[in-house]
């Protein structure tokens, strides 16, 4: 018996045993900070402690600024066991080789940058000033925006990831302001056998307004959808289904449905500058009380005649006893869910940052990228940006080239 347990013991000797797996190297380690956001009520970041723990394994160096993931749920514990340096102060942070954030850079954040930075964050055209624009250029900073990067399909990557978050998130506010507690007609969002359903007006047909319909059905409303572009109406019937009613915007037709509804968001997004305001003060004058209107496009100025900027803290307000949301930042109030979607989307660019060994060969490669990089080295490369500021323009492929 004994013999027969050493030889037992004898061939577990043998079995094959654990070993680590050799972890994989990046080209070339980066130094990456995330600060903390400042302004805007922004609760996103953008990177969660499990990205951190994939960059870290690559060999690059992560410094998180004390309670920058707080916003969306993530404790400094949670990054700093994943690898994580956390710091105490901001200027540890700008210290890094590439800075990356949700929202763009303040003059006091510029003024902490060192010199040939990369920053990854947000640009919103709209309220940029040429001041900030002109210290990023003094500095040589390498700015990519996050607005227009673009997916391999061609798509805005973020602002589709963002326009599916606010969009479903739009409805589940409207729910909240048409019940009794906040004020609203309570009426319950969708509709029950023998109850009329609840009418909602979407104006716009891109992904914000696809979503927000999605989600409006799902919980048995009727939806109607109003845009100038018959390819994105169609486009959004054919990914729904014919269960939204849809138009062009046809005024008489419009304000008659505004008038009727119940709740009406408004998701029509400009290419460049201001979003068109569509929806007069008289019509939202004739809207039932207590209706709800949702101003996604408030961050372009808004396309409701009566809208005014509101905030996180103080988010709705009344004229002609219709309740008005017309809160800029939408995503951050779900900021957990919105801070996946963004990880998702910028720890794959870090990645290829470190594998490929610069920023210029990342923007060399990939269209995306490069169509989202508006300064390089401190020259100005976005058309845009050169015209309204007055700012001599360059050629970024030329740049790329000539210095390869």
């Amino acid at each position: 018996m004994l013999s027969e347990l050493s030889d037992i013991a004898k061939q577990a000797l043998i079995q094959p045993q654990e070993a680590m797996l050799k972890t994989r190297s990046s080209k070339k380690s980066f130094s990456i900070g995330v600060p903390k956001e400042t302004g805007m009520q922004e609760n996103r970041t953008p990177l969660t402690p499990l990205s951190v723990a994939l960059l870290v394994q690559l060999g690059h160096k992560i410094i998180f600024e004390t309670g920058a993931g707080e916003g969306a749920n993530f404790s400094d514990d949670k990054y700093s066991e994943q690898g994580a340096i956390i710091a105490y102060s901001a200027k540890e942070v700008y210290k890094c080789d590439i800075v990356i954030k949700v929202t763009p850079p303040t003059f006091e954040e510029i003024a902490l940058m060192k010199p040939m930075q990369i920053l990854l964050s947000s640009l919103v055209p709209a309220s940029l000033k040429a001041e900030l624009l002109e210290a990023m250029i003094k500095k040589r900073i390498t700015a990519l925006a996050f607005e227009y990067f673009r997916d391999e399909g061609g798509s805005l990557s973020v602002v589709r990831s963002m326009g599916e978050i606010v969009g479903a998130t739009s409805i589940l506010i409207a729910a909240e302001y048409l019940s009794n507690p906040f004020g609203g007609k309570g009426l319950m969002l969708g509709g029950i056998t023998g109850v009329p359903c609840t009418e909602i007006v979407i104006l716009g047909a891109g992904t914000v307004a696809e979503y927000a319909a999605r989600t409006a059905i799902a919980l048995g409303a009727q939806v109607k959808v109003f845009d100038e572009s018959l390819y994105r109406l169609k486009r959004i019937q054919n990914n729904i289904s014919n269960r939204v009613f849809t138009s062009v915007m046809q005024p008489i037709v419009m304000q008659k449905a505004i008038a009727s509804s119940d709740v009406v968001i408004g998701a029509i997004r400009a290419e460049h500058g201001r979003s068109p305001c569509v929806v007069s003060e008289e019509t939202v004058s004739r809207m039932k009380p207590n209706s709800v209107i949702i101003d996604v496009s408030i961050d372009q100025g808004g396309c409701f005649e009566t809208s005014e900027l509101t905030t996180h803290d103080r988010p709705v307000f009344r004229k002609y006893d219709v309740i008005h949301y017309c809160v800029p930042n939408i995503a951050s109030r779900v900021a957990r869910t919105a801070t996946y979607a963004l990880t998702n989307i910028f720890t794959p660019v870090l990645q290829e940052i470190g594998e490929l060994g610069c920023i210029k060969k990342l923007i060399w490669k990939r269209p995306g990228i490069l169509s989202a990089t508006y300064l390089f080295q401190g020259h100005l490369t976005n058309a845009d940006l050169a015209e309204r500021f007055n700012l001599p323009l360059k050629d970024l492929e030329l740049m790329i080239v000539s210095n390869r």
